[in-house]
């Protein structure tokens, strides 16, 4: 499956497709969108409208363009924000917030487990083993993808709940702290995350629509 005009694309994960259409092109989402229905029907998928999603990128300051969809893709909903492969991104000023507090409520319900856990005699190297498989295995999920895009107000959160899980005993005092270890993700690309890169330049003057699909193959027809 290919875009049908140049400065688009279609990302396809699994069950679940992205098409990204830039601002230039806004004008060709109803097409794409067509050729992604065509496309499902000519290989006996069925496209999950209730499940896709729509959502706008544009410059801070700029007014809302609403994009009407067509038939059948009437039931997609707009939304300020997705969660793609994991990670929470927004419309309105490209941060990592939303994903950190995301992240931050699923880690510290996980903290209840490890309390359990503790309770019932588990060694402490034991339990930092736990630890570092379960919640700072999703700290650090997708990290190279969204940790740019913190703000220190972020980091400090995030940082906070580290120190926290040192107290408790679930995280070895000798652990890195966490801009270390996102500096390590890119010291290869030789990018040092030492402040957040976002910029008033990383937003768009015009909207780019990202319209989200759900392919699902369980529901073939012959």
């Amino acid at each position: 499956m290919q875009p049908g005009h140049d400065g688009n694309v279609i990302i396809k994960y699994a069950d679940d497709t992205y098409l990204i259409v830039a601002a230039v092109n806004s004008d060709t989402s109803i097409g794409e969108l067509r050729r992604i229905t065509d496309w499902v029907d000519d290989n006996h998928l069925q496209l999950n409208a209730a499940k896709s999603r729509e959502i706008i990128f544009q410059a801070r300051g700029k007014c809302n363009k609403i994009v009407q969809l067509p038939l059948p893709c009437m039931g997609i909903e707009q939304v300020t924000q997705i969660t793609a492969l994991g990670v929470v991104i927004n419309d309105h000023n490209m941060t990592a917030t939303h994903h950190v507090t995301s992240l931050l409520t699923s880690s510290t319900k996980l903290l209840y487990a490890l309390r359990v856990l503790m309770a019932h005699g588990l060694p402490q190297q034991s339990l930092m083993d736990v630890f570092r498989a379960t919640v700072e295995s999703k700290i650090q999920y997708a990290a190279p993808a969204w940790s740019g895009f913190c703000t220190a107000g972020d980091r400090d959160r995030l940082n906070a709940f580290l120190r926290r899980c040192v107290k408790l005993g679930y995280r070895d005092k000798s652990a890195p702290s966490l801009v270390t270890v996102m500096n390590s993700y890119f010291q290869g690309l030789g990018l040092i995350l030492t402040a957040s890169i976002y910029s008033s330049s990383t937003c768009l003057n015009d909207p780019v629509i990202v319209t989200l699909s759900d392919c699902d193959d369980t529901t073939k027809h012959l």
